[in-house]
């Protein structure tokens, strides 16, 4: 039957011959199939630009695709440079504002004897076909960045226990020009997942006009066909790099058809060699993830004369929005309510942190980092603190104190010392240095309170013994306190004192013997 299609086994066989050095000739004798046949599918093979690797990397299917549309076509030699033409289009389609009808009127300039439009069109509807035979979508740069991890994991050895530990395996690339970025992290959670997302952003040099998920709950707390519900983190992270968050449809495999094809790709190019290799780390891991990531993004693009890398230096990277110059920090939150001593507690920590005395009793949001703490009070940010990590420790502002302030409360230095004075003297004085210990009096309030309602708890005389034992010890704080009462240490009696003098003995030098 004419124009009838070669057995693709024949076809590899062909490319492979031809690149051995055979002739011709040879490989018409050898293969049972006519000079002009074998000349074809030489010329194709040359046209698309490709090497045995991508050959050997396609199916059947893909093959008879990528042949079969043009075995006839390209043999006209008009048809062969409007081919020749279409890697470039392809490329120039990705800036902003190009259209196949400029491209043509492009060509048709340099090419007056050329096709019309619509053959035009028809050709290239068919070359992007070829080149991407499961779905053409004309990405523009620095428009979207997708990302995904491999259903497969990756695996390192703890050095101390020899347990194996599965690790992640995550990808991102930027639509246009394909360039890619992957690497282990710990586990889908959301903090590994926006470090991972932060990571191929900064690899990148820039930022996406958005970036698109799977629906994994990483991202996605609830997946709609029209309005998804984003990850809060994700969400802070997309305000903070000034991008969008456009989670790839349910059930519509095309949106991320992409990042699929790219973890098929690294499954072949970077996966296989790891598997074959130990790893202790997951930095261990990244190195070699990275080397031979570097490898891929370099390669040429099956049936085109450029690589990942050209494509997005050339291209796409000034496309992309600059870089904040500090990293995203994880936020979290809780809530509390401003206590009587002006400060509100991060139960994370352990730790007190001042706002302004207006909002005494008031229900705050706490928002904090590795690094501050954020205070709101309906929507309004009404203190920032740094961090503090060691527990029960006071952060305090001056300003944000009431005795800068009038300030109508029976809460006061004065009222914890009338206090303590109408159980004994000892206990004031142990409330006056409690008082003297802090940078500010109310920082202080919370301590006293404590250590005076003791006298309920377990009597006065209790109270005041265990003040005495702290006064000793130079010990001021409310945990002392609550120490020496717990472990019952107030019961017990002051050690006797002893004669330490020796007895007169004949054996026994004395003091005088050294003078």
């Amino acid at each position: 039957m004419a124009n009838k299609l070669t057995d693709m086994s024949k076809i590899r066989k062909v490319i492979k011959y031809h690149l051995t050095g055979k002739s011709k000739l040879f490989i018409s004798n050898y293969l049972s199939l006519s000079r002009n046949t074998v000349k074809k599918y030489i010329s194709l093979f040359d046209t698309f630009g490709m090497n045995l690797e991508d050959i050997a990397q396609k199916t059947d299917a893909e093959l008879e695709t990528l042949f079969s549309q043009t075995t006839v076509e390209t043999t006209n030699p008009t048809l062969e440079k409007l081919y020749s033409y279409f890697p470039k289009m392809e490329r120039d389609l990705k800036k902003v504002g190009m259209s196949v009808q400029h491209l043509w009127e492009s060509y048709y300039k340099e090419n007056p004897d050329g096709l019309k439009s619509s053959q035009f069109r028809h050709h290239f509807r068919i070359w992007s076909n070829r080149v991407n035979p499961v779905m053409h979508m004309n990405h523009k740069a620095g428009d979207k960045m997708y990302v995904d991890y491999a259903g497969k994991t990756l695996s390192v050895i703890d050095k101390d226990t020899g347990e194996i530990k599965e690790v992640q395996f995550f990808v991102a690339i930027l639509g246009a020009s394909q360039y890619t970025y992957a690497e282990a992290s710990m586990s889908q959670h959301k903090e590994d997942f926006v470090n991972s997302v932060e990571n191929a952003i900064r690899f990148f040099g820039g930022t996406p006009a958005a970036i698109v998920p799977d629906n994994l709950k990483s991202a996605v707390i609830k997946s709609s066909r029209f309005e998804p519900t984003i990850n809060e983190t994700l969400a802070d992270f997309a305000e903070y790099y000034q991008t969008t968050i456009l989670p790839a449809r349910a059930y519509k495999p095309k949106d991320k058809s992409l990042v699929e094809g790219a973890v098929k790709i690294l499954y072949q190019r970077i996966y296989v060699y790891l598997k074959e290799q130990d790893f202790f780390s997951v930095e261990q891991l990244n190195e070699k993830i990275w080397k031979l990531l570097d490898v891929h993004n370099k390669k040429k693009l099956t049936a085109r004369p450029y690589s990942r890398l050209e494509l997005f230096t050339e291209d796409e990277k000034n496309e992309l929005a600059p870089l904040p110059l500090e990293r995203f920090e994880i936020k979290h939150q809780s809530f509390a309510t401003v206590m009587q001593n002006g400060h509100v507690l991060l139960n994370t920590d352990k730790n007190y942190y001042s706002v302004p005395y207006q909002y005494l009793r008031k229900k705050v949001k706490l928002l904090y980092s590795k690094t501050t703490v954020e205070i709101y009070y309906k929507y309004n940010r009404i203190a920032t603190h740094p961090r503090q990590h060691k527990p029960y420790v006071y952060t305090t502002t001056t300003e944000h104190m009431a005795s800068t302030h009038q300030f109508v409360a029976h809460w006061s230095a004065s009222y914890f010392i009338d206090w303590a004075n109408t159980i004994d003297p000892c206990v004031a004085e142990f409330i006056v240095k409690i008082l003297d210990s802090r940078n500010h009096p109310e920082q202080a309030y919370k301590s006293c309170l404590g250590i005076l309602s003791f006298e309920k708890k377990v009597g006065k005389q209790r109270l005041i013994n265990a003040c005495e034992r702290a006064l000793d010890y130079k010990i001021y704080s409310y945990k002392a306190i609550h120490n020496i009462l717990e472990n019952k240490l107030d019961q017990i009696d002051s050690e006797p004192e002893f004669d330490l003098q020796l007895p007169q003995h004949q054996n026994i030098r004395g003091k005088n013997y050294y003078k």
